[in-house]
């Protein structure tokens, strides 16, 4: 917590002296905790604010009281994004100890109703980095209206001290400039090749089918099988995975491409038929092991299970409304933090709903979770 609130101390407060009945770090220390605590929106930090005044003068100044909303939703709406999101990474970067060959995997996400029709301005769409091995969110960067996730990928990467990791990301990402973006970060990569890229994409099709076919005869690759049981489903998964590349003249344009690999799924619901499908891999890996390819592709689909869907179940986000001005972003920003915090406390094994509850229940665990 105190490394937390030095990095707000670098946050430019964007109001006018004279104008400031509260201070920034009070406001922002606030609403991380009311959004631990359960806390959706700007009216709910208040009212948390309120119902605890009397133990949060315990550790913040509230020189004139609760902050209203309507004050912490003008705030965030001024404050700069991009200044909160970079204190948010600086912070992450003091708590989480990335272990080599952790699968850093870079997904985006849209929070659907900050549309702000009045603005004519769309949904936000943060682009975000999710450490599977500590089960930490990284980092995140917005996406402008004008652009996508492929201008806001490499920005993050920059962002990020991400050496000896391995970045994974789904086909969006799979561009020759965010390869070279990655490698230059001193990590390597493993990108999900779709029809995005329709000639190499056949070329890899073709390599792969042709390799079962003849059981890869005379061509250098490893092969990895597994098997799991869940939902009333039976899945087994066939991974091939090669580094001979000389037959493919463009591998030379992917800055560190090193390896192949090709995942088949075979899928059989209860009561239906089983489905095949299989895709396709470029790695910077050298002789990326099929088992080890296996266990990447594996823990990339954690970014959908331990950050999207607990920001969409467990913190409505989905359902916020902030949409004035920057407030949108940097709520999420906060929920990042929060998520963060929730998942560094592993005292307890409930979900992070129920840890959000407790939180605003018991002061002792709320300050469990902020490290106390």
């Amino acid at each position: 917590m105190p490394t937390l609130l030095e990095s707000f101390d670098d946050i430019p407060d964007p109001r006018m002296a004279r104008t400031r009945r509260h201070s920034l770090r009070d406001i922002l220390v606030l609403s991380v905790l009311a959004v631990i605590c359960g806390a959706d929106g700007f009216v709910q930090i208040e009212d948390f604010g309120k119902a605890k005044e009397e133990w949060l003068r315990k550790i913040l100044d509230l020189p004139n009281g609760i902050p209203s909303h309507d004050t912490i939703g003008r705030v965030f709406s001024m404050l700069s994004p991009e200044a909160f999101s970079a204190s948010f990474m600086r912070w992450v970067g003091t708590v989480a100890e990335l272990v080599d060959d952790e699968v850093v995997a870079i997904d985006g996400k849209t929070v659907r109703r900050s549309k702000d029709g009045a603005s004519n301005r769309g949904p936000i769409h943060l682009v975000n980095a999710w450490a599977t091995a500590n089960r930490l969110v990284l980092g995140q960067v917005p996406t402008s209206e004008k652009s996508n996730e492929i201008t806001a990928i490499p920005e993050l990467v920059a962002a990020l001290e991400l050496k000896g990791c391995i970045v994974t990301i789904d086909a969006m990402g799979c561009q020759k400039s965010i390869a070279a973006v990655i490698i230059k970060a001193e990590a390597d990569y493993v990108l999900a090749l779709k029809d995005n890229h329709p000639t190499l994409h056949q070329e890899v099709q073709g390599f792969f089918e042709d390799g079962v076919l003849t059981d890869f005869d005379g061509i250098q690759h490893d092969f990895h099988e597994e098997s799991t049981q869940a939902h009333d489903r039976d899945e087994v998964r066939k991974v091939w995975t090669s580094s001979e590349l000389d037959w493919l003249p463009e591998s030379e344009d992917w800055a560190g491409m090193k390896s192949l690999a090709c995942v088949e799924a075979h899928r059989t619901a209860l009561g239906k038929d089983t489905s095949v499908h299989r895709r396709y891999f470029l790695s910077s890996i050298p002789d990326l092991a099929a088992q080890e390819a296996a266990r990447i592709v594996r823990a990339h689909w954690q970014i959908e299970n331990g950050l999207h869907w607990v920001l969409d179940i467990a913190f409505r986000e989905d359902e916020a409304r902030a949409r004035k001005g920057h407030a949108a972003e940097n709520l999420a920003t906060v929920r990042s933090i929060a998520l963060n915090l929730l998942k560094q406390e592993t005292s307890s094994k409930r979900g992070i709903k129920t840890k959000r509850l407790r939180a605003g229940w018991d002061h002792r665990y709320l300050l469990k979770i902020l490290g106390d």
